[in-house]
């Protein structure tokens, strides 16, 4: 569960950092700011690279 957890957040910060990125440094591909799509990419893409990382895929609490 909590593999699956991390690589979710590891591809939603992925997504985020590529459309935001570019709105940054040139072109907007959406209309969302992109400092709010990096800013978010940067910290989903954080959390699940550590949580893969560091944590062990038990069922356990």
């Amino acid at each position: 569960m909590i593999k699956t957890t991390a690589i979710i957040l590891l591809v939603l910060g992925v997504i985020g950092l590529c459309l935001g990125l570019p709105g940054i440094f040139g072109t907007d591909i959406v209309r969302i700011s992109p400092y709010a799509l990096s800013i978010g990419g940067l910290i989903f893409f954080l959390s699940g690279t550590s949580m893969l990382k560091t944590r062990r895929d038990t069922d356990e609490i």
